[in-house]
């Protein structure tokens, strides 16, 4: 099924998800000795939702409905997928209902408070000026994490101030403009940090820890969250809050 998902196109990382969200299922399936698909049923399965409900994290807290339903929501694609190959002849999740999942607002600073974010770095020292410039881009184009962890040399356009972002969001190119200010502390790590630390073969990645390797998306989001909160505004928030904050204030500015 996975490779089913490869072949249509989805990304690495939403392959990724999947794979640990349906290991999960499959686990608790071993524990209450279901073994193959067509033992499946919508009890079952109801079984499995309730487990979902009252299951606690390390920390003792519960999944948020949006985690039991991003949990659940591939089980009903995958059984429909079983059913259309021919693997059972029923689809055991046709009617199982979802949980219901409320929209919440996303953390959006002003224009004040993504200045004092900006400022948190030490940029006295090389490692604040490569963070510095990850928080300038963010803030300036609105890339996403995975985005900006994928940008290379070649995708930035100085000249111009536009960047390119390769197999973005739905494996779409897209370019998008870039402040000067952004570019400036671009051009900084660029010339200080990462020629100290990136590795050969330069594959061109440019954001690069200290080990000359490519951050990981979980590690760029304790590093942009950190610094979000060492501001004190009182808002919560990693890489995306910069891209909502752009977009606000954009719309604000009558774009």
């Amino acid at each position: 099924y996975l490779q089913h998902l490869a072949v249509k196109g989805f990304s690495e990382s939403t392959l990724r998800v999947r794979r640990v969200h349906m290991d999960m299922f499959l686990k608790w399936c071993r524990t209450s000795r279901i073994t193959t698909p067509a033992q499946v049923t919508r009890t079952s399965l109801e079984s499995y939702q309730r487990y979902l409900f009252n299951y606690r994290k390390k920390d003792g807290q519960p999944l948020a409905v949006a985690s039991q339903h991003s949990r659940l929501a591939p089980l009903k694609v995958w059984f429909k997928w079983l059913t259309y190959r021919k693997y059972i002849l029923q689809d055991p999740a046709a009617e199982l209902e979802l949980p219901r999942v409320g929209y919440k607002l996303p953390s959006v600073m002003n224009r004040d408070e993504a200045e004092r974010v900006l400022r948190q770095p030490n940029v006295e020292q090389s490692l604040g000026i490569r963070d510095r410039a990850m928080l300038e881009i963010l803030y300036s184009s609105g890339l996403r994490r995975m985005e900006l962890l994928h940008l290379k040399l070649y995708d930035v356009d100085q000249k111009h101030g536009l960047v390119t972002v390769r197999e973005g969001k739905g494996k779409r190119d897209r370019v998008v403009p870039i402040g000067e200010r952004a570019l400036a502390w671009l051009d900084m790590y660029l010339n200080t940090l990462r020629p100290e630390v990136v590795r050969n073969p330069d594959n061109g990645i440019i954001f690069l820890t200290l080990n000359g390797v490519p951050f990981t998306p979980n590690h760029l989001s304790w590093l942009a969250r950190r610094y979000v909160k060492s501001a004190g505004i009182g808002k919560g928030g990693a890489c995306h809050i910069f891209r909502h904050t752009m977009a606000t204030l954009m719309l604000e500015g009558g774009a």
